[in-house]
């Protein structure tokens, strides 16, 4: 049996080699070039990309001291208020979801995560995971805002607009 002292110690001192992040954020890069040309760029290893009712974050981010970390998030209902049937309705959804999971922010800003490992991604592991977060950020949000109150996060104009 591992113990926490000892399981912390082990890994408090991992750090990801900055050669590795920036290797990940180029396969990124070539591969969101060539299949979705029309994302944005908003700092290093930072996309977005909207899909349907769905924006798309993808982050480039450390994990291990060998493996970095690709997260694919979509803002799906901001605003809402959580009652416990609609959080009993989130976890019951990530249960029956292959990938990813509903989560909450903060805020309570309702979101979809998908997260894959970086090093190593290709083509088709990439597009996977950017389309299962648009596909089903869309599918729910328009449910999710009227159980909650909410509005979908397409729907809400930043404040300096």
């Amino acid at each position: 049996m591992i113990e926490k002292e000892n399981l912390y110690k082990e890994t408090k001192n991992m750090e990801t080699p900055q050669e590795l992040i920036d290797s990940t954020i180029l396969k990124v890069e070539s591969i969101l070039n060539e299949v979705y040309p029309d994302y944005l760029s908003f700092d290093k290893g930072q996309f977005t990309l909207t899909r349907g009712s769905s924006q798309v974050m993808i982050l480039i981010r450390p994990f291990t001291d060998n493996e970095t970390c690709i997260e694919v998030i979509s803002n799906v209902v901001m605003g809402g208020k959580l009652s416990p049937e609609l959080t009993k309705f989130l976890l019951r959804k990530n249960a029956e979801l292959h990938f990813g999971a509903f989560g909450l922010l903060f805020d309570d800003t309702i979101i979809f995560q998908y997260s894959i490992v970086g090093t190593n991604v290709d083509k088709n592991e990439l597009i996977t995971s950017i389309n299962t977060v648009a596909i089903i950020a869309d599918h729910y949000d328009d449910e999710l805002a009227l159980m909650s109150g909410g509005k979908r996060a397409i729907d809400v104009v930043p404040e300096d607009e």
